[in-house]
């Protein structure tokens, strides 16, 4: 079909937490034209998907919300892409868009085009999210103002990644298009390590605990908590980020302990210099992404007071 205009009419999300909940009340909201199914393989998740309408019609399988879809997307953690897909593939039309919501590209690419020959497979990842999880977080403007990066494999239908696009569009995202590879390099440094450093200065100051006497808890400043946040996020999906996309972390943590044992080197010479140089670069990348628009220039991080 390159060439021809694509339509997206009916929508099935595998997989109703955060992103898959978001997602269904982001169509209702922005392109309510757009039917939707919904499946996920908790049945107390499905129950509460329908209490709260995240999508129009919840099934009670996999293959049942897929039926009729022009687009599938997948929204569960990306250890689990391979095994979704082989769910759906019986009953996947062979006109069908899927998609998928992961952080990390290579592995789910690698993972849908083996489980589904002959589809039409574009990865995405929606750069948007909370560290609340489960069909309670969803809200319908979780991704209006992000990014969604689409890493099509070479030779994609070029109707069906134009129609992808415009539906991202429509959801208020602001749609870039990337190699997997170099996704997951970049997504490597802006997301995961600064969740594994989180985790990491959270389980140390939790191991601290017992000497302090409560003191890391009680005295928390602005900076650890800022911490605790982001190790809330869900430890299933992060637990596949790291592990599907190793080659990437381990490559950006190398370069990043190469840059702290230099801070610590500054530090233990007293190299003032040093120390203030790096802080007024860093400073300014934060300005940067305040006039990106990815963040709010509000005092206290935009809270309520």
């Amino acid at each position: 079909m390159t060439g021809e205009t694509r339509r997206i009419d009916r929508v099935a999300v595998i997989g109703l937490g955060l992103l898959g909940g978001s997602l269904g009340l982001a169509v209702a909201q922005f392109a309510p034209d757009i039917a939707t199914t919904g499946f996920d393989s908790d049945p107390a998740v499905r129950e509460r998907a329908r209490q709260r309408g995240l999508v129009d019609q919840v099934c009670d399988s996999a293959a049942e919300a897929v039926e009729n879809a022009d687009l599938v997307i997948l929204c569960v953690p990306v250890g689990a892409m391979g095994a979704a897909a082989r769910e759906i593939a019986g009953a996947l039309p062979p006109s069908a868009i899927v998609s998928d919501v992961g952080s990390s590209k290579q592995s789910v690419m690698h993972d849908l085009a083996a489980a589904l020959p002959g589809h039409v497979v574009i990865p995405a990842h929606p750069v948007a999210g909370t560290e609340e999880s489960g069909p309670d977080a969803g809200f319908a403007r979780l991704f209006a103002g992000r990014w969604c990066i689409l890493t099509p494999p070479e030779g994609t239908d070029e109707a069906a990644l134009a129609a992808l696009s415009r539906f991202w569009e429509r959801l208020g995202s602001r749609v870039d298009i990337m190699d997997a590879g170099h996704h997951d390099l970049v997504l490597a440094v802006t997301s995961h390590i600064p969740h594994l450093i989180a985790y990491t200065i959270v389980g140390t100051a939790s191991d601290l605990e017992g000497v302090t006497r409560g003191e890391v808890i009680k005295y928390s400043a602005g900076g650890f908590r800022d911490f605790t946040r982001i190790a809330a996020s869900d430890p299933t999906m992060w637990r596949d980020v790291f592990i599907n996309n190793r080659a990437a972390v381990l490559e950006m943590l190398g370069r990043f302990t190469e840059d702290l044992t230099a801070l610590q080197r500054a530090i233990r010479s007293g190299d003032g210099d040093t120390l203030f140089d790096l802080f007024t670069r860093t400073r300014a990348i934060r300005r940067s992404i305040i006039e990106e628009g990815q963040d709010d220039a509000a005092p206290d991080f935009g809270r309520g007071h």
